[in-house]
């Protein structure tokens, strides 16, 4: 399978466990934290089959940039968290950083 696919799911399981983390209410409720075990397990045996065909350095700020990105977007959208310019410009700006680390 593509390296970009795979790191593609490798960062929606990550939100996915990020996500669960939240719902987890502090590790006090089971099944948010067998979510949050699961998808970060995915995603870290995703993300190791990725540095098999990408580089640690452009792999890894993919992987962090665009799931802190997508990550504040689900917060956003679930968790009715605020989002206003500043935390816009430095999503974009996240967004940016990892085009350019691919591009170099």
């Amino acid at each position: 399978m593509n390296a970009f696919v795979l790191l593609g799911l490798a960062i929606i399981f990550e939100v996915f466990g990020s996500t669960m983390m939240k719902l987890s209410n502090g590790f006090k409720r089971w099944w948010p934290v067998l979510g949050l075990i699961v998808g970060m397990s995915i995603s870290f045996i995703l993300f190791s089959k990725v540095l098999q065909q990408i580089p640690l350095s452009a792999a890894y700020a993919i992987w962090s940039g665009l799931g802190t990105a997508l990550t504040a977007l689900v917060g956003v959208y679930l968790f009715k968290e605020v989002m206003n310019r500043k935390k816009a410009l430095a999503l974009l700006c996240i967004i940016g950083g990892v085009v350019l680390m691919r591009l170099a």
